[in-house]
């Protein structure tokens, strides 16, 4: 009762030691992993076609390379979340580098078709939790300019994607796919080697009442940024919660013990179904619907470009390189394709902390229906490019702001979880694209799959406008109860 030292919370002791060096630290180790993620992912355009031809593939084959990844990562991203909810994110970082690194470069010395299928699903498990690496960062950062500094996480995957485009062109111009899934490993290897360096994240210390191992964490950034944490105590929103219970157990022992054992018992999948509480149903239905829409769009604008580019289309008007060499002309539409990130991750950046993350996702949405509404009718090759250049950077603009504002719309407890089933989700839109979407370009519909695309965007509209309540400038919160309803 006597203890009146000042008490300070973890929102209040980032923003003292404000964004420093050793963030920075975290920033590349997050980043990695989107590299890596990044990579693993556009690798598909290339290798799928080179396959192809190589084993005789038919399309249906083909398509199963890209939908087993993203099957293995819907498994992942749900399986990894709650790992790293309830024993840690460092913890989940190690199973997933390993499991992304060892299939990887297992997947380069596959002698048949369905070995290739079981190890780049595998491959697709491990990418499953890379949602956790931006949530990892998301804790470490400051409210203040939080928006920007997770545009600049994104910005990781944008590289990614330019450097796999990059990579591919040279290549496998010269070698073979399989030295390109071999080289594609590297960035998962490398969170391995960096293992070691990377810390826990203190908000997660902090929401399993850890606040000590939290405060060592926050006096290390303190002396790599050079500035000084608040006087006092650390406390977290888990701590004044049981404070505030502490009264109602005080008098029954055996009521406390049986309360640890059954929550030892349901931590597995307590923040699962934490999803489903009254406070965040509204959230969790909304965020999978944004998300499924979000990575359907993604992919189609990615495969879409593919397709469009490869010298097999059958139909009456070939859309892109009529009169280009084969070889190249798919290297160069994904490398501009993939230029196209940067002017949507310029534009979230500039956007996201002025008129906030719903408004950002509903813009960029509604300017993505306007730049792929033309493709409806016959454009030439440049009209084409340009048009899904935009789409590119449009979708790549909400998708940043999404990854941005799902991590922040749950509490720490369920962070990893929610985001990681959303993400999962997501990934269902990643399996169906390829089967329907690009399908029905191959098979001379493009007017359909641009309608199709179109539907989509209007319902991702939807969602982002129905979202219960903004994040910007709020503070991450712990707990469910903390959440306003």
């Amino acid at each position: 009762m006597g203890d009146e030292r000042p008490v300070y919370t973890l929102d209040e002791a980032l923003s003292a030691l404000r964004f420093g060096k050793y963030q920075a630290l975290v920033l590349a180790y997050a980043g990695l992993g989107w590299v890596s993620e990044a990579m693993e992912i556009m690798i598909l355009s290339f290798v799928g076609p080179a396959v192809k031809s190589k084993w005789k593939l038919t399309s249906s084959e083909e398509s199963l390379l890209t939908t087993v990844v993203f099957a293995g990562m819907l498994l992942g991203a749900y399986s990894w979340g709650i790992i790293s909810d309830n024993y840690g994110r460092r913890k989940s970082f190690l199973g997933i580098a390993m499991v992304t690194s060892v299939a990887g470069l297992l997947s380069s010395f596959s002698p048949n078709y369905v070995s290739l299928v079981i190890f780049r699903c595998f491959v697709g498990v491990g990418l499953g939790g890379v949602p956790v690496f931006l949530a990892y960062f998301l804790e470490f950062v400051p409210v203040s300019h939080r928006g920007r500094w997770m545009v600049a996480l994104s910005a990781f995957w944008t590289a990614g994607t330019i450097f796999e485009a990059s990579l591919a062109w040279v290549v496998m111009t010269r070698l073979n796919w399989r030295w390109l899934l071999a080289f594609s490993s590297v960035p998962s290897f490398a969170l391995l080697l960096f293992y070691g360096l990377a810390p826990e994240s203190p908000r997660y210390l902090c929401a399993k009442a850890r606040t000590a191992d939290a405060h060592r964490i926050l006096e290390k950034m303190a002396f790599v940024n050079q500035t000084k944490l608040p006087p006092g105590i650390l406390v977290s929103d888990k701590a004044i919660k049981e404070n505030e219970e502490s009264n109602l157990l005080r008098d029954t022992h055996m009521l406390s013990m049986t309360r640890k054992i059954t929550d030892k018992l349901k931590s597995g999948f307590s923040s699962f179904f934490m999803l489903f509480s009254r406070k965040l149903i509204r959230t969790t239905l909304l965020l999978w619907v944004l998300f499924f829409a979000n990575v359907f769009s993604y992919y189609g604008a990615v495969l879409l470009t593919s397709k469009l580019s490869s010298g097999d289309n059958k139909c009456g008007s070939k859309v892109l390189h009529a009169d280009k060499s084969k070889d190249n002309s798919l290297y160069v539409d994904v490398f501009i394709a993939s230029l196209a990130e940067l002017p949507g991750l310029i534009l979230s950046a500039i956007i996201v902390d002025k008129i906030g993350r719903k408004l950002s996702m509903v813009l960029m949405f509604v300017s993505a229906c306007i730049f792929l509404l033309p493709l409806v009718f016959h454009q030439s090759a440049v009209v084409t490019t340009v048009l899904l250049f935009g789409v590119r950077m449009c979708v790549t603009g909400t998708i940043t702001v999404a990854t941005i504002y799902a991590p922040e719309i749950y509490p720490t407890s369920a962070r990893t979880t929610g985001f990681g089933v959303a993400s999962s989700l997501g990934k269902v839109g990643g399996m169906v694209c390829p089967l329907v979407a690009v399908g029905l370009v191959t098979s001379c519909h493009l007017r359909l799959a641009v309608i199709l695309f179109e539907v989509v965007f209007v319902l991702a509209i939807a969602s982002s406008l129905l979202f219960p309540f903004e994040t910007m400038g709020r503070e991450l919160k712990d707990t469910v109860d903390a959440i306003e309803s």
